[in-house]
């Protein structure tokens, strides 16, 4: 199960983020236990492809599962993003 998520970290890494996407709701579809962290990285895969909403939902999915997840760093950090961007900037 570590060397499937292993695997699919390089992936992500890679920018290889579709499939990443299709291995890890795969992964969480086939395996029991509390997948916090596939639910984290899935966080990543989508934070990476620019679907932001996606990667907020699953960073909160795997701090519900596990409080001490680093989804909570992760979170953190794409809600100061999205807090400092001012889209009035945007439309000048």
């Amino acid at each position: 199960m570590a060397k499937q998520l292993s695997d699919i970290k390089k992936l992500i890494e890679r920018g290889e983020t579709d499939t990443a996407i299709n291995a890890l709701t795969n992964f969480i579809g086939n395996h029991q236990g509390s997948k916090d962290e596939a639910y984290y990285l899935l966080g990543n895969a989508y934070r990476k492809k620019g679907d932001w909403q996606q990667a907020l939902n699953n960073y909160l999915e795997a701090i519900e599962r596990n409080p001490e997840s680093p989804a909570v760093q992760a979170h953190t950090m794409l809600m100061d993003i999205l807090n400092f961007y001012n889209k009035d900037m945007y439309n000048q």
